[in-house]
């Protein structure tokens, strides 16, 4: 979710205008698009800009006079609600019907991660990285983390000797490729089923994607609002205001369900959502460097006002761990 925990103005994954990627050799389409939006950073929310003038409007530098969302909100609240609507009601009925929400969203990324790699020419044999997703969650739901490690580690040899087999030119690049994709999304993500296998794990989960969301939300509207000081050159739209909005709500979030839902202590809950804060911060940055090292703007258009599925996951993706970790710490099942 590049954008969204600190930044106010691109919460869906996109780039800013100051944010342009450099377009890959022969991408030569690329380019018009990255001109076009290079050249709309010369307006401000009233139209072109005059010269001198900060990239900032008026203010010194800090957040323009209007406010811009940089997204479709309808479609963006829209969305989210039924994807909130979905893990709910398949968290609350049947456990098994949750695990295939979270491999279709899960596969989902990963294909869209394979062809994110493509532009690059890097090739991911999808398949075999899919297949390997369905024995990790099958695993580390039914099997725990020995049969999860196992899955992994034999996915990972597939993708090796399959490579193999095509040829030495080339081979350290689908290989690596290969290896990410298997690694980030597939396996990361394979903590979800290990966290639901606990007696209470609805709970956690949905203690899990409320926390992260939270940190999406709160740092939106702090960044809009009161955005002005600059975070990050990966991410020159994010602020410090913006993370400070994401810490807050996270925190308020924690501490309250870990507290109602677990039975768990305030400040247990409160822990739990500063570390989400700054790692679902991590995640964005880290899916936004992905896509400007490919020259992509978003890894997908799936959800509209949000993009691909894997801009909506980078957080998610980035605090599961922590989360599975803390809760287990603080929680033991």
């Amino acid at each position: 979710m590049e954008g969204t925990a600190a930044d106010g103005t691109e919460p869906a994954g996109g780039q800013g205008p100051d944010e342009r990627p450099s377009a890959p050799p022969g991408a030569a389409h690329r380019n018009a698009t990255a001109e076009a939006a290079g050249s709309a950073q010369d307006l401000g929310p009233q139209g072109p800009r005059p010269a001198g003038e900060p990239a900032g409007g008026s203010q010194g530098g800090g957040r323009p006079k209007g406010i811009r969302t940089g997204r479709n909100l309808p479609a963006a609240i829209g969305v989210g609600v039924v994807l909130g609507a979905l893990v709910l009601v398949s968290l609350y009925t049947v456990k098994a019907l949750f695990l295939l929400v979270v491999l279709a969203a899960v596969g989902i990324g990963v294909v869209e991660m394979a062809r994110a790699l493509a532009t690059r020419d890097a090739q991911v044999p999808m398949p075999t990285v899919l297949t390997g997703l369905v024995a990790m969650l099958a695993g580390a739901y039914w099997g725990g983390t020995i049969w999860l490690l196992g899955a992994f580690t034999l996915t990972v040899l597939v993708l090796l000797v399959q490579r193999m087999l095509k040829g030495a030119e080339g081979y350290v690049r689908d290989a690596s490729a290969g290896v990410l994709t298997a690694v980030y999304p597939a396996l990361i993500a394979e903590f979800v089923p290990l966290m639901l296998s606990h007696e209470d794990g609805a709970d956690r989960v949905v203690i899990f994607v409320a926390v992260t969301v939270c940190s999406d939300i709160g740092g939106y509207f702090a960044g809009i609002l009161f955005g002005k000081h600059k975070m990050s050159i990966i991410s020159p739209k994010k602020t410090w205001e913006g993370f400070a909005g994401s810490v807050l709500a996270c925190v308020l979030c924690g501490a309250l369900l870990v507290r109602f839902l677990l039975e768990g202590q305030f400040w247990q809950g409160a822990v739990v959502g500063a570390v989400v804060a700054v790692c679902a911060t991590l995640g964005d940055l880290v899916e936004s460097v992905i896509k400007r090292d490919l020259g992509i703007k978003d890894m997908g258009n799936v959800l509209p006002g949000h993009g691909g599925l894997m801009d909506r996951l980078d957080s998610l993706l980035a605090t599961l761990f922590p989360v599975w970790l803390l809760l287990a710490i603080f929680i033991p099942s």
